[in-house]
């Protein structure tokens, strides 16, 4: 595709802008179409963990999200020098060693991390002592990995906004479709499509300075200090719902998580939210050629690891877009999540 053609992207949450941005920074003239607000739908939580799946049963998802993962620091740093600060670092991740069999869980995970991520990142097992802010361990010991990130998602998709419109993107609440149309449309596209489902959760910032602190994962709760003296707990993951309001379950995970981190226990608690996530059939990302749309494309099923994979979704569909090279894995492709 010849530089200064036009691209429409139907949707402003981490996909929708992580595909315009790839596009806009190699010469495309590009649209970004949000009814609503940027990142008003699952992109504007409070939670931000870029964080890998476990380095075993290896598979292309997991190959891809390492990819994007080690992509994020020049990625992010580009987005901050043309759109400000998205609250990006990589400042790791602990977990809990419960007991004799997960230590030995751990180690063997520890060998097959250095197969996969080589030098790129570390899986160890540390003394809990070791870090100001961390979960109740019974053996004292956690794991640590060097890989996860965070990144602050409201601010984020800001600096992805402010980014694209520095380039001479576009951000509008309705325009025509103008050249190749990418549709990052979040959970209503998805069940639109009948190509999967929404997931609503819940999650909570709390007052706590710990700016460089590791983010913690303990009994499926996530705990991400972040930049600005917050920290952020999430979240609740629900199959079934009704609305968009914060409730009990809410409530409980926050007890949950002070129980899990005692240092959070009497912090304030300054912002609640709820979304609905958009969840594929496949439960990886669902990109590539819409089947039967000429000039049409699919960025979505984000779910709980669309910021983790933002960097190389943007990458791929613009490598597809652009110049017609499909480099989408197996697994992730379209027709792989529409039913029949």
């Amino acid at each position: 595709m010849a530089r200064g053609e036009r691209i429409t992207v139907r949707g402003g949450g981490i996909f929708g802008l992580a595909c315009a941005w790839s596009c806009a920074r190699r010469g495309a003239r590009v649209t970004v179409i949000e009814p609503r607000r940027v990142g008003a739908g699952a992109s504007g939580g409070t939670v931000g963990a870029l964080a890998p799946h476990v380095p075993e049963q290896w598979n292309p998802k997991k190959q891809f999200q390492l990819e994007s993962l080690l992509m994020a620091p020049a990625f992010w740093a580009e987005v901050a020098e043309r759109g400000g600060d998205p609250g990006y670092a990589r400042t790791g991740r602990i977990q809990p060693i419960a007991d004799a069999e997960h230590l030995a869980l751990a180690q063997r995970r520890a060998e097959t991390a250095r197969d996969h991520w080589g030098d790129a990142a570390l899986w160890r097992v540390a003394a809990a002592a070791e870090f100001a802010l961390a979960p109740v361990t019974a053996t004292g010991l956690v794991v640590h990995d060097t890989l996860t990130a965070r990144a602050a998602p409201r601010a984020a998709c800001a600096a992805l906004a402010r980014a694209i419109t520095a380039l001479g993107g576009e951000i509008v609440a309705e325009a025509p479709d103008e050249g190749a149309v990418i549709h990052a449309t979040g959970w209503e596209g998805l069940a639109a499509l009948g190509a999967g489902n929404g997931v609503k959760g819940q999650s909570a910032l709390l007052r706590f300075s710990a700016a460089q602190a590791p983010q913690i994962y303990a009994e499926s709760v996530h705990i991400v200090p972040h930049a600005d003296g917050t920290v952020a707990i999430g979240s609740t993951s629900e199959r079934e719902f009704t609305g968009l309001e914060t409730d009990g379950q809410l409530d409980a995970l926050i007890e949950k998580a002070r129980a899990l981190c005692p240092a959070l226990k009497g912090a304030e608690v300054v912002d609640r939210w709820a979304g609905v996530r958009p969840r594929a059939r496949s439960r990886a990302p669902m990109l590539g050629e819409w089947p039967g749309r000429p000039g049409h494309f699919i960025a979505n099923g984000g779910f709980k690891i669309g910021f983790g994979m933002a960097p190389k979704v943007g990458a791929v569909m613009a490598d597809l877009v652009l110049d017609g090279r499909d480099a989408v894995p197996e697994g992730f492709r379209v027709a792989d999540n529409l039913p029949g």
